[in-house]
């Protein structure tokens, strides 16, 4: 890994305007610069990049992050890889800090796939071109495809000697081991020791995923065994550098004609994605025979926003073209459809023609989607009124999940020209149907995010050994829940002044352990504009009245955890528990900043969080500025910090109020007495609290 000190070095040197401007055409607005977005069909500028504070933020589809974050999504790296691509660009020499033993071996592990594959795809590729056999079967397989040397070069294709473990020995000899052969899908253990060649006399298909590195084969039958044989192809298995439903063949070798042409090509097996290379045609994907997902979607949805399906002109391939096209719809991509004259598939009709003449039969024969299958479904539906009844809501239920209204109300309006109906007949069932659909995805949603949580409370229930701490640092970001990212939102000012940093007199034992909470109630909203403070402040200086009533000097962070901790309680959100735990190990560092700390985490949950914390989307003209928010700094987190201690308070209050209602506790005069005095302490802490809060309502 990369040690902090160079990755200071690398965001120091990358010029975020510089570097999003060899992607986007940026202008200036005010301080920032503003432009299209690169991650979605942005028609009105909303992608923003404030170089102050260098990061970047398009307020429609939430895409942004830091220099770092957007080399991820623009060319589709990780992490560190993106901080090598910067530091090649400025010139920075990369010095990795030493992992840890778990770091290390789980990035040992990928690295030793990624080289065995590569070393097996050179191996596939040199028996071919230099074997004996390898030229007699390998190479004149594709000789009869037509595929010039070029072709096969670019590709890496191959042959798999026509022996049981010839390439698996092979393997062994140069050094590679028998765990990575076989978690890889290259070789297959025997059940008594040994290893065999699972491609052997099959012709090969590396698959490279779209940095260029090889994660996967595909390997195809050659004799007259393939007849009537089901898997005449065979590919890798998923492993932990491949998942073949969220990789699309031929990516890397597609990409930059991709942008270039912002349009990309689908098909369906590997020798119609070479063939069309061949004749000129380079920005052309396959599936392989998986049906589309989100992941391989918004992997093509980086490069461009328009797509072209081309199939069979059979009926197999037009079965084809309906299928998984109402995802792609409800991706944002413009979907044609192509079907070749019957008998052709793209790798033969690709034979047949030249660059020149493929594009002019594409843009002569390609139909829109939903055209394309308004007609298909009419000629089908005939003069049957109740074939022509489905029909009409088949076709509404693809246009239903079309984000753009505008395009919505253009399909409907021809929709009803091509099958006679009424236009505001269809719109108001179209209208009934989305609202339908928009609130089935919110509840997909809510239960992906009850999901999420479920996760995190047995992870909770496992790691606390004190009912009080809400959360282990070490929680795994995946199980975080989703939380409304709404900007900084500072109260009003109550009638009373407040003095910073007076404790509350809310004691640990007057507040019961709370359980976690879902994101969108009032604790997690306080604990965002808490945050977001501590983020854009969090090392700088505050004075502040301790216990004592004597004047002390902390930094923000610090503050921020002193106040919590002073009441025995913590954040609920486990990100914010990390964050403003991190914030105050390092704050007191030699030159020191939260906002540069936490842009630049390699936690991209934190790294992430902490962008969006920071982004504004709208800036005051000079005549408008209000005071900046740092000369209000010890008012701002005073009053939030005792907003907050007042929703706990009042919260336990509820929570006593029920047992007092409940009839087990009546019964119980010890019970009920302990009660009672836990109420009226905690109503006294309320009104202390309440009194210093002022007049200020919050809706729960």
């Amino acid at each position: 890994m990369i040690d902090q000190a160079t990755i200071d070095r690398i965001m120091d040197a990358a010029n975020i305007v510089d570097v999003v401007s060899d992607y986007v055409t940026l202008r200036r607005s005010g301080a920032s610069y503003k432009g299209l977005c690169p991650f979605h069909d942005d028609k009105t500028p909303s992608f923003y990049v404030n170089p102050a504070r260098g990061i970047c933020k398009c307020f429609s589809c939430g895409k942004g992050g830091n220099v770092v974050h957007f080399i991820m999504e623009q060319e589709q790296l990780r992490y560190y890889e993106a901080l090598k691509f910067l530091a090649k660009r400025y010139g920075i020499e990369v010095k990795e800090r030493e992992m840890t033993s778990e770091e290390r071996q789980s990035q040992n592990d990928r690295e030793s796939m990624f080289a065995v594959n590569e070393w097996a795809s050179h191996y596939f590729h040199d028996t071919m071109l230099k074997d004996e056999d390898g030229r007699a079967v390998g190479l004149a397989y594709f000789r009869s495809r037509q595929f010039r040397d070029d072709i096969i070069e670019r590709f890496r294709l191959g042959y798999s000697p026509d022996s049981w473990d010839a390439m698996s020995n092979a393997a062994l000899k140069a050094g590679y081991k028998e765990e990575f052969l076989v978690r890889t899908s290259l070789s297959i253990k025997r059940d008594k020791g040994g290893l065999i060649d699972k491609y052997r006399g099959r012709v090969i298909f590396p698959w490279f995923n779209v940095s260029g590195k090889v994660v996967a084969f595909g390997g195809r039958k050659l004799d007259s065994r393939t007849k009537g044989v089901e898997q005449k192809y065979i590919n890798s298995n998923d492993s932990d550098i491949f998942h073949k439903a969220n990789e699309l063949y031929g990516i890397f070798q597609a990409k930059k004609q991709i942008a270039k042409d912002d349009l990309v090509y689908m098909v369906e097996g590997y020798t119609d994605v070479i063939s069309m290379h061949q004749c000129g045609i380079e920005n052309v994907v396959a599936n392989s025979g998986t049906a589309l997902n989100e992941a391989q979607i918004r992997l093509l949805h980086r490069f461009t926003s328009n797509i072209t399906l081309i199939y069979d002109g059979d009926e197999a391939g037009i079965h084809a073209a309906l299928r998984g096209t109402d995802m792609l719809l409800a991706e944002g991509m413009n979907v044609k459809v192509l079907l070749l004259p019957d008998g052709d598939d793209p790798d033969s009709f690709a034979r047949k023609h030249n660059a020149t003449e493929f594009k002019q039969y594409v843009e002569q024969h390609q139909t829109d989607f939903i055209l394309f299958k308004v007609n298909l479904l009419v000629n089908e539906a005939g003069n049957d009124p109740l074939r022509r009844s489905q029909l009409v809501n088949n076709i509404l239920d693809s246009i239903k999940v079309i984000p753009d209204e505008i395009l919505r109300s253009t399909y409907l309006h021809e929709c009803a020209e091509l099958m006679h109906m009424d236009e505001q007949m269809l719109t108001r069932n179209c209208v009934k149907l989305r609202r339908a659909y928009i609130e089935q995805r919110k509840v997909e949603r809510e239960r992906e995010r009850e999901r999420k949580l479920r996760l995190q409370e047995q992870h909770e229930q496992q790691q606390q050994a004190v009912p009080s701490q809400l959360v282990s640092p070490s929680a795994s970001s995946e199980d975080l829940p989703d939380f409304d990212p709404s900007g900084l939102d500072i109260p009003p000012e109550s009638d009373e002044p407040q003095t910073p940093g007076q404790s509350s007199g809310v004691e640990e034992k007057d507040i019961a352990p709370r359980p976690s909470r879902q994101a969108s109630d009032p604790y997690v909203r306080l604990e965002r504009m808490i945050m977001t403070l501590v983020v854009r402040y969090g090392e700088q200086l505050m004075t502040f009245v301790n216990l004592e009533g004597k004047n002390e000097t902390s930094s923000v962070a610090q503050y921020v955890q002193h106040e919590l901790a002073i009441d025995g309680l913590t954040f609920h959100h486990p990100l914010y528990v990390r964050m403003l735990d991190e914030a105050c190990q390092h704050t007191g560092s030699e030159d020191f900043s939260c906002s540069r700390f936490f842009t630049s985490s390699p936690d991209l949950d934190v790294s992430r969080e902490a962008t969006d914390l920071l982004a504004d989307r709208y800036q005051l003209s000079s005549t408008q500025q209000m005071p900046a928010e740092e000369e209000l700094m010890s008012e701002y987190i005073s009053r939030l910090l005792l907003d907050y201690k007042f929703l706990i308070v009042n919260d336990e209050l509820k929570s006593l109020k029920k047992q007092l209602a409940d009839p087990a506790v009546m019964g119980d005069i010890g019970k009920q007495t302990e009660v009672m005095e836990q109420f009226v302490r905690m109503s006294a802490v309320s009104r202390a609290l309440a009194k210093r809060v002022g007049d200020r309502i919050y809706l729960k």
